[in-house]
């Protein structure tokens, strides 16, 4: 049964990655980078040092929450594995 149960799960998570990965592939490339004619304007005429400033401001405003989701999956991956552990801990024992 613990057997079959860990397939399950396994062909869960595969399938989910496929599904989130198609639809990364399928979607248009324009949805990925919404321009605005203005702003394109703007930074194609601006000088090196406010186009280096656009470049710090995109990471700046990237980072943090690539670090914060990366973080809360890390979170979540461990207390799955916690609360595995604690399941399997609890069917070993004789009651």
């Amino acid at each position: 049964m613990k057997r079959f149960r860990n397939k399950a799960i396994s062909l869960l998570r595969a399938l989910t990655l496929m599904v989130f990965a198609l639809l990364a592939i399928a979607a248009p490339i324009p949805v990925f980078a919404q321009s605005c004619a203005l702003c394109y304007t703007q930074a194609a005429s601006s000088g090196s040092k406010m186009i280096q400033a656009l470049r710090s401001g995109i990471l700046i405003l990237i980072v943090p929450p690539t670090l914060g989701t990366v973080g809360l999956i890390f979170v979540v991956d461990r207390r799955t594995n916690q609360v595995r552990r604690d399941l399997d801990n609890e069917h070993g024992q004789d009651w």
